[in-house]
């Protein structure tokens, strides 16, 4: 019989759907969180599962995470069972590699249409799998045992990264290149933060993005040999991923997929972009300086627990804002208790009160 994990935190719902999917001849293994789930994963080895991604002890997104590193597990097809109906969490869980995503409420057509397509899958990959053993010659033999495996999200060519490409160090405000610069490679950052940036014609900078750990930045065209048009540096000591971009394009013309999801990922960049100039346009001073301020901390934040000291002036380059009327700001809201200053660096003591600053 077809084994089923089903890792859901809500008592009602994992009953319901375990007695669902035993009706329907399917043999259940339920845990009750993320944690359980991946022991239970690990030692039943499921043919399928089926996951919650709001859970106590570890989330959904955490359980795909280790379960796609272990050999044993990987290769398990993982659907996400959720309440979360919005694009990016739908996006995120299929970066990670999900195979499907099903929202609740849910009718048993749904659930159980989600499972044999996912089943059918596997085995008709298993099959193709076997005939090609079977055709394999001296001749391409090497070929086959060679052949890469193929990336289709965003999460995996994080991974192709980490595991093929070559970690560089800079320290705080070390510029990783200039404006005008061949753009010769692409990143990902490992670990830290790091700005991009423009310098005006008064020699003033303007900071045009942050990008934190798992981000990739460095992005120009892939059909023309087109210089950097901004500059890059570490704001704190950083370690990134270079990889050239001949070899990115060379990815991309034999993962047709992964080409999907880069143009999903950089259209979600723009998209953001946007919204900030917006804001940068059409907010007051005071919700002008507080957005920057949220915007640096999200990104500089290593945990939720985390309170991190921000520079005075790499805020003023990304706020919009004149140096003079920035400065007060900033002592406004350090006299109505949101933030303190320490010498250079700003740091944050009241977050939900400079959440609702309009």
């Amino acid at each position: 019989m077809i084994k089923v994990l089903l890792i859901e935190d809500d008592t009602v719902v994992r009953e319901n759907t375990a007695e669902l999917l035993e009706l329907a001849s399917y043999t259940v293994i339920t845990a009750d969180n993320g944690k359980t789930g991946v022991a239970e994963a690990k030692k039943h080895l499921p043919d399928i599962i089926i996951c919650d991604i709001m859970m106590p002890e570890l989330n959904g997104y955490g359980v795909l995470h280790i379960l796609s590193k272990e050999k044993s597990t990987k290769q398990i097809p993982f659907i996400f069972l959720s309440a979360k109906t919005e694009y990016k969490d739908i996006r995120k869980g299929m970066d990670l590699g999900a195979d499907d995503y099903i929202t609740k409420p849910f009718d048993e057509s749904e659930i159980f249409s989600a499972i044999e397509s996912r089943l059918a899958k596997v085995a008709i990959f298993n099959e193709n799998r076997e005939k090609q053993k079977i055709k394999i010659t001296t001749e391409n033999v090497e070929e086959f045992l060679f052949q890469p495996n193929e990336i289709k999200t965003i999460d995996q060519l994080r991974s192709y990264f980490t595991e093929n490409v070559e970690e560089f160090s800079f320290q705080p405000n070390e510029i990783i290149y200039n404006e005008g610069d061949n753009s010769n490679y692409v990143y990902l950052i490992n670990t830290g933060v790091v700005k991009t940036y423009k310098i005006d014609e008064q020699g003033k900078e303007l900071i045009t993005s942050i990008n934190k750990e798992n981000d990739f930045f460095g992005f120009t065209s892939f059909t023309h040999n087109i210089n950097y048009k901004e500059a890059a540096a570490a704001i704190e000591n950083v370690t990134t991923f270079r990889l050239t971009k001949n070899e990115l394009q060379s990815l991309l013309e034999k993962n047709h997929f992964l080409t999907l999801e880069l143009i999903d990922y950089l259209s979600d960049n723009v998209s953001e972009i946007k919204e900030h100039l917006l804001e940068m346009a059409y907010s007051s001073v005071r919700r002008k300086t507080a957005s920057t301020i949220l915007q640096f901390s999200k990104k500089i934040k290593k945990s939720p627990t985390d309170n991190p000291k921000i520079s005075r002036s790499d805020l003023a380059s990304i706020a919009g804002i004149a140096t003079e009327t920035f400065i007060r700001t900033l002592s406004d809201f350090k006299k109505e208790g949101i933030i303190e200053i320490e010498g250079r660096n700003i740091k944050i003591i009241n977050l939900d009160k400079l959440k609702k600053i309009n």
